[in-house]
């Protein structure tokens, strides 16, 4: 029986940063490390050589990053807007959260790609759960896994 794989949706442009840091994962942090491990072999006894423990713990965390980036580049579907005047992953949107009368741009996309820092989030984030699908104008209420629930108005889709 086939295992199920998980399908990640990505953005052109998470796509390309996934591609980048893979590359950069490959071509220079990987010898980096082959030439830390040498280092620290040629230090002497491994058994207490707390540079080669570091050096080996930074392989495994390389090598699964790579191993990850690797999955999910064989297993993305990419996102394109859609050209209606609805909110769907892939669009920004320009959110007035409502009790704080506070307005804020959002670009809505995959799991992968949310950085609320960037404000990139996730359709599966309370906020994207409650405007998927919204047009403008819609007032919407956004329900926290706290129990708090708060207003927000779509104001603008690009």
């Amino acid at each position: 029986m086939a295992k199920n794989k998980q399908v990640f949706e990505l953005t052109q442009e998470g796509v390309d940063q996934l591609r980048a840091e893979l590359t950069h994962l490959k071509d220079v942090k990987r010898p980096e490390n082959v030439v830390a491990l040498q280092e620290a072999r040629a230090q002497g006894d491994l058994s207490e050589n707390a540079d080669y423990d570091a050096a080996r713990d930074e392989q495994a965390r390389i090598e699964a990053r790579i191993k990850e980036i690797e999955n999910i580049l064989e297993n993305f579907k990419l996102i394109k807007a859609s050209s209606d005047n609805k909110v769907t992953t892939g669009k920004t949107v320009t959110l007035l959260f409502v009790e704080k009368k506070k307005t804020v741009d959002y670009q809505l996309v995959g799991t992968i790609e949310a950085n609320p820092m960037l404000n990139k989030i996730s359709t599966d984030s309370p906020v994207g759960r409650a405007i998927i699908g919204a047009v403008e104008g819609d007032t919407l209420e956004v329900h926290l896994e706290t129990g708090k629930v708060f207003h927000v108005q779509v104001l603008d889709i690009k």
